[in-house]
């Protein structure tokens, strides 16, 4: 597999938020992400759930599946038990040609509660990481074994979300658990989205691009804001349109094979999807190409 370029349904209609583009039909994002040029459309609450319907759904547009968000709770399961409660999930994954899922650990995340703000997240105890990442290890090795990479997603509001947290992750973890780089994500949490992709990118297996608006974010984090409330008030927009420098975060992934997936959480009614994801779109491949890296 070579570079591909997708978007998330959540460009369109929120997962976290069903409100934020409730009325746009799953039919009209399929539309307009294909005519943008979209290769590959990332699961959202909208799509159907069996792998027979979702092929013939997805067909119709000329799309694939990227991948698909897993709740983690390994906080509170072993790996077997975190892997048999996968199943279902890596097998629609498998049966629509991924390899890779989407994972975040979400057994305490504040990511959907709008009434503590971001600086109120949960912290773990430093005692408590070697037996987490043990467990993360084994989990990471039973979905390779079943066929699909475990690409651990950092993210607002969870035990991993600061560039010590990520850099703890993956130098406490075995190769077998790969990094889902995210740049808004990253930047928010106040990571150096850059210095992951040099340090890293040999073991991220699955990119997603938002920028990030700086002086929304900056208001966010001096008033600690909630995640979603940073989301409504327009933090992240798409590739572009934002802070981070796209040039020099492709640079690093000379080798990478694997999608690169737009997704700006944003309110449709204020950020009009088929023209933001049109810019992100463009703005993706001006600097693939201006990075070294043909598209």
């Amino acid at each position: 597999m070579t570079i591909r370029i997708g978007a998330h349904a959540i460009c369109w209609s929120n997962d976290d938020m069903p409100e934020l583009g409730g009325d746009i039909p799953l039919d009209i994002c399929l539309s307009e992400a294909s005519q943008i040029g979209i290769e590959g459309m990332e699961m959202g609450n909208k799509f159907p759930k069996e792998a027979n319907a979702l092929k013939q759904t997805l067909r119709k547009y000329n799309l694939d599946l990227t991948s698909w968000w897993f709740s983690g709770a390994l906080l509170l399961r072993s790996a077997k038990e975190e892997f048999k409660a996968m199943r279902s999930h890596l097998d629609l994954l498998k049966a629509m040609g991924c390899d890779v899922v989407v994972y975040a650990e979400t057994a305490n995340t504040i990511q959907g509660r709008r009434d503590i703000g971001l600086a109120h997240r949960p912290i773990m105890e430093k005692s408590c990481w070697q037996g987490y990442f043990e467990k993360l290890n084994e989990l990471a090795q039973l979905t390779l074994d079943y066929g699909v990479k475990l690409s651990f997603h950092h993210h607002m509001g969870t035990i991993v979300q600061s560039e010590e947290d990520i850099d703890r992750l993956m130098g406490s973890t075995n190769k077998e658990v790969y990094l889902l780089l995210d740049t808004g994500h990253a930047t928010w949490g106040g990571a150096d989205p850059i210095r992951l992709a040099k340090n890293y990118a040999e073991r991220v297996a699955h990119i997603h691009t938002k920028d990030v608006r700086e002086d929304v974010m900056k208001k966010a984090n001096a008033e600690n804001w909630p995640f979603l409330d940073g989301v409504l008030q327009g933090v992240f927009t798409v590739p572009g349109d934002g802070s981070v420098d796209y040039v020099e975060f492709f640079k690093p992934f000379q080798n990478y094979s694997g999608w690169i997936v737009i997704e700006a959480e944003q309110d449709p009614v204020k950020a009009n999807p088929f023209q933001y994801v049109t810019k992100g779109y463009k703005h993706l491949i001006t600097s693939l190409n201006q990075a070294g890296i043909q598209k």
